[in-house]
């Protein structure tokens, strides 16, 4: 199952976030610079983040975003689901408004049910720390070594220089 933009786009960010490490915080537009997102469009999906529970936000000169808890204790479906609803947790395949039943089944209902039952195990037993690898950086040259989820810098954009966003 494919998400939407939002909801990748917030993977992205925070599996980018949990490689930088716990104590650094990183500045809004700095990120959206590194994932290659509009800043105004991150700061709204940071926003929602926040508000989840998985990110804090400061002001100040050392302010930025951090993740709230380590990245080990924190879940896909707990990134997605802001931005998926309920489509994170599907319903019925034929009937979606519906929840599948046994008493009730589609002709669906069996093949389904092991396809939603494997997604969930996916996005229910995998964490943030198992995905923060897809951002590591390369300490010599400050580059990234590989992008985090499929991401690509656009060329002839340059990263902002210091202050808040």
């Amino acid at each position: 199952m494919v998400f939407g933009a939002t909801a990748t786009h917030a993977l992205r960010a925070l599996a980018h976030l949990a490689a930088s490490g716990e104590e650094t915080a990183t500045l809004g537009r700095d990120l959206a610079a590194e994932v290659g997102v509009p800043a105004h469009y991150l700061a709204k999906v940071l926003a929602t983040l926040a508000r989840a529970g998985l990110l804090t936000a400061t002001r100040g000169a050392r302010g930025g975003y951090r993740l709230a808890r380590r990245p080990a204790e924190i879940a896909l479906v707990e990134i997605v689901e802001p931005f998926e609803g309920k489509r994170v947790r599907p319903g019925c395949l034929l009937h979606p408004d519906e929840p599948c039943r046994e008493e009730r089944a589609c002709s669906a209902h069996a093949a389904w049910a092991t396809a939603k039952a494997a997604y969930l195990r996916f996005l229910e037993g995998t964490t943030l720390a198992d995905i923060q690898g897809a951002v590591k950086r390369d300490s010599d040259a400050g580059t990234p070594r590989r992008r985090a989820l499929g991401s690509v810098r656009r060329p002839g954009r340059k990263r902002p220089a210091g202050g808040a966003t």
